[in-house]
């Protein structure tokens, strides 16, 4: 679809990723930051939301990256994580175009509730690793499945769930959480990237200039949250999923 943008707009969407990579590669909730944007410029929802899982697609990929190669996490570890994900994705992508979000759209804000109080509470959670509460491959099959599930139906919080269940139930250290998170975001954003490729929603000007941006702020947040640990990323971590919430709510009730 076409689309023109000045050059004034390129350079703001150029900011807008680079603010965006930064805080979603720490905390995730980077499209609070991005897809308002978007919209801001005109863009046609649709359209904005494929270009935001472009741009979002660079982001998650470059910090996954950076945290494989400072040895955060490993790629062979989340292999299980990546195929149930995958799957999820296409399954909730295939799901959302034939049955109706909106007991979703009303159950999340409640869910992400849940993950913001205990996270607030539980004072060391995510400071040290601790014995977890199932089985690896049990988990990333629940929770790839559902997670994949809901990122492809419906997505906004995704990343605050992963991070959550991962702290909550596997007993990882926020850190090595929040590098996992971004791995298995980049396999459901690309799932559903595809699906808005092939629906031709996606503006590529205004997604490559924010990819830019996205790479850069990625790259630098992903390795700030690597050497400066829990006590950075888990107020970064609580204000983007308050922030969801928030967004959530106003959207839902108001």
């Amino acid at each position: 679809m076409d689309f023109d943008l000045s050059v004034f707009s390129l350079i703001l969407l150029f900011l807008t990723g680079l603010v965006a990579g930064f805080v979603d590669s720490i905390a995730g909730g980077g499209g609070l930051i991005s897809l308002p944007v978007l919209l801001s410029l005109g863009i046609p929802p649709q359209l904005a939301l494929g270009t935001n899982k472009l741009q979002g697609s660079f982001g998650s990929l470059a910090s996954s990256i950076t945290f494989i190669r400072r040895g955060t996490v490993r790629l062979d570890e989340n292999i299980h994580g990546i195929i149930f994900t995958f799957m999820g994705a296409l399954l909730g992508s295939w799901s959302i175009q034939q049955i109706d979000a909106g007991f979703i759209q009303h159950i999340i804000p409640v869910l992400l509730l849940f993950v913001f109080f205990y996270t607030l509470f539980a004072k060391n959670l995510g400071t040290h690793t601790s014995q977890p509460k199932m089985a690896k491959p049990l988990f990333f099959t629940l929770f790839g499945l559902g997670l994949g599930f809901y990122d492809g139906f419906f997505g906004p919080g995704t990343g605050s769930f992963w991070t959550g269940g991962l702290l909550i139930v596997m007993g990882m250290d926020m850190t090595k959480a929040a590098g996992t998170t971004r791995i298995m975001n980049f396999t459901s954003n690309i799932v559903a990237l595809s699906l808005f490729i092939i629906g031709k929603n996606v503006l590529y000007s205004a997604g490559f200039s924010m990819a830019a941006g996205q790479i850069i702020g990625a790259r630098a947040g992903s390795s700030m949250a690597i050497k400066r640990g829990a006590s950075f990323i888990r107020p970064i971590f609580l204000t983007m999923v308050f922030l969801t919430i928030v967004r959530l709510m106003i959207v839902n009730y108001i």
